[in-house]
């Protein structure tokens, strides 16, 4: 039954060749047999007529039936298997030719679909081969990705290295071609225009360069070598010629050397140049502007102290200017003829009398104007000693830190060749100075004038420290050297003199009290409370400080004390100067108030 419907569906496939499909089923079905009978069928493998068919499977296939649902009732009702076999195969005769006719009258339907189907797998076919060519393209594309890659990076790596030698190409070209406006600029504009400072800027640059490249033994050096040579000495001949006549402007008379200076400054430039190409013009304008300032420096400063000299007290301290030495008249080798008076009782006040002294060491005397001579000998004005210190000093160091400030930025100098520079050039007017402070400081017994000088030094050091100079330190530390001796030499002097003195001398030719006693009284307390007052300004530490002040007051007080042991002797309690005297009660309350309270 199965090949009869396979029979007629596969006869019903071919539509255009067979005919009509279903006069061919219905022409078969005539043709069975009346009686029933089955025609011949091939049932292949469910032949079970064969030889070939084994029995150990028809057991199985037995014993599978029998557990069918249908089998197990019909044997328990007791049906007749054959009886009930017929039906079963009576059946299925129907149901084949009910699915023989379904099939025959959807033929058509089957067919369209067989075509269709057909139809389909062509489209799949094709669809497949085109997929296996887009495939194969991508496998293609994907190489030619690779490729492609590949080639970017090696173009990348390309690229990068001609760009790197382009650009140290650009910069050598740049640097070999000598443009004809510097090649103008150099030969014809004058120095101080900015066109020829820029230019040389530009020729400093292709020096450099050209050195460089004669070190790596580049040909293309050799061909701007010359014309930067020529160019070279060009510049070098017109800087030297500027320098040197600004250094000689410095020679004529009252002429204001800090002007060219500064002009000088604007073209530090040019002595930049000349060390780094030309190191023989640039020594010899260091030399030249060397000689120049010094001899400059020591004429002004030689000129300025004599002329300060002739503005000072004619009558200064001299050896007879002691605190012990006695009232009376120096003689001179002449018995009869006097050429020196009785010392005033004044004058010898004034020695050791501070006074208005002081305020030399305030801030608006110490860096105050200086002195002119000549202004004050019109005036007729005289000052005392540490007044004219104070303006000679004043001018060496206003004058000493400009100068070294120049030397510094000018010729580009630091450290110990800046202060040895410095030194070549005001070398000679220190030891100038110390030597006329050397001369006055031997012959010198006004203590408070050393005194003062000490003090103007420490605040001119001060000055300079705090502008970073040192060029006068060594000098500052000299002139320290001579005033701290002598200034111990003279207390020591006036000390030992009072200890010397002739009780029986004093006052003997002058009835009123002894300048000494006059000169205590007057200022001792003024001199303490200024004393107090610089040791507090000069020492940032307090507590340093009052220990100095009160070592200094305990001693004064001992000294004191002494005195008044003097006085009490019998040669001396009928003088009317012992009731002048300060009580030492009050002195030791003065003092008192400057401990320390902390």
């Amino acid at each position: 039954m199965v090949d009869v419907a396979a029979a007629a569906v596969g006869a019903g496939l071919d539509v255009n060749t067979a005919g009509n499909p279903t006069d061919m089923a219905m022409a078969y079905l005539q043709d069975e047999n009346t009686d029933g009978e089955m025609p011949n069928l091939n049932l292949g493998e469910l032949d079970l007529t064969t030889d070939e068919f084994i029995l150990d499977e028809v057991d199985i296939h037995i014993q599978a039936n029998l557990e069918d649902d249908l089998v197990k009732e019909a044997l328990k009702t007791g049906v007749d298997l054959r009886q009930y076999s017929k039906q079963v195969e009576a059946e299925l005769q129907r149901i084949e030719q009910a699915s023989i006719k379904d099939y025959i009258k959807e033929s058509q339907n089957i067919a369209l679909l067989h075509n269709q189907i057909t139809a389909c797998d062509s489209i799949l076919e094709r669809m497949e081969g085109m997929l296996s060519g887009f495939q194969s393209d991508l496998s293609s594309i994907s190489s030619e990705i690779q490729t492609l890659q590949q080639q970017s990076v090696s173009m990348n790596v390309r690229l990068k290295n001609r760009q790197a030698v382009r650009s140290h190409l650009s910069q050598l070209v740049d640097e070999l071609v000598v443009p004809g406006a510097m090649i103008s600029s150099i030969l014809d504009s004058p120095v101080t225009e900015q066109e020829f400072l820029e230019q040389l800027h530009e020729l400093n640059n292709k020096i450099n360069f050209a050195k460089e490249l004669s070190f790596r033994e580049t040909l293309a050096c050799s061909d701007i070598q010359d014309i930067v040579d020529r160019l070279k000495l060009k510049a070098v001949s017109k800087i030297r010629e500027f320098i040197l006549q600004k250094i000689y402007s410095f020679r004529k008379p009252m002429t204001n050397y800090q002007i060219p200076q500064n002009t000088l400054l604007k073209f530090r430039f040019f002595y930049q140049f000349l060390l780094a190409n030309e190191r023989t013009v640039a020594k010899e304008i260091r030399d030249e502007y060397v000689d120049t300032m010094s001899k400059i420096f020591y004429s002004y400063f030689k000129s300025y102290s004599g002329r300060l000299l002739k503005v000072q007290y004619e009558e200064v301290a001299d050896k007879d200017d002691l605190m012990g030495v006695e009232d009376t008249a120096k003689k001179d080798i002449l018995p009869c003829v006097r050429f020196f008076s009785k010392p005033s009782l004044r004058s010898r006040n004034t020695i050791f009398t501070l006074g208005q002294r002081g305020a030399i060491l305030s801030p608006a005397e110490l860096e105050g104007p200086i002195l002119v001579p000549h202004t004050a000998q019109r005036g007729d004005s005289r000052y005392p000693y540490e007044t004219l210190f104070r303006s000679q000093h004043y001018a060496l160091l206003d004058n000493g830190c400009r100068e070294f400030l120049f030397l510094a930025d000018f010729f580009m100098v630091a450290g110990n060749s800046a202060l040895d520079l410095f030194n070549s050039i005001m070398g000679k007017t220190l030891s100038m100075f110390l030597k006329s402070l050397s001369a006055y400081a031997s012959d010198c017994f006004d203590s408070i004038a050393v005194f003062l000088c000490i003090h103007i030094v420490l605040r001119f050091r001060a000055v300079t420290a705090k502008r970073s100079i040192p060029a006068l330190d060594k000098y500052w530390e000299a002139v320290l050297e001579l005033l701290w001796p002598r200034f111990e030499l003279i207390l020591e002097m006036n000390i030992h003199s009072i200890r010397n003195t002739d009780p029986q001398k004093l006052g003997v030719l002058d009835t009123r009290p002894h300048y000494l006693v006059r000169g205590f009284s007057s200022s001792w307390k003024q001199s303490v409370e200024s004393m107090s007052q610089d040791v507090m300004r000069s020492f940032t530490n307090f507590k340093n400080g009052t220990s100095i002040i009160q070592g200094a007051l305990t001693q004064l007080i001992q000294y004191y004390h002494g005195f008044h042991k003097i006085l009490n002797q019998p040669a001396f309690r009928s003088l009317a100067v012992r009731s002048e005297l300060i009580n030492l009660h009050h002195l030791m309350v003065e003092v008192k108030k400057h401990k320390p309270n902390f």
